[in-house]
């Protein structure tokens, strides 16, 4: 199991970002969570098998229709045994 927090910077607010990353990560059984910051840009972490984690690391590159990400940040973290994945406000 390995975790990855990354933070999204770009157009990535109001373009269902958040919602994507959810049903993705909830399809590749990757546990979590996703949140807009004040700062207009989306933070997540994902904790899970290898494979799916960096899948998701990948998909936030571009993101959903709609979005234009600038760069993504991927930080490496101890995982921390999450289960499940929510949308944190």
């Amino acid at each position: 199991m390995i975790r990855r927090r990354v933070v999204v910077h770009g157009f990535v607010q109001g373009v269902y970002f958040r919602d994507s990353t959810k049903r993705l990560a909830q399809r590749d059984d990757v546990a979590g969570w996703v949140a807009n910051r004040a700062d207009g840009t989306v933070e997540a972490v994902f904790e899970g098998e290898r494979e799916e984690v960096e899948r998701l690391v990948d998909w936030t590159r571009t993101g959903p229709r709609g979005a234009q990400v600038e760069h993504v940040d991927v930080f490496t973290e101890e995982p921390e045994g999450l289960s499940g994945f929510v949308i944190r406000d």
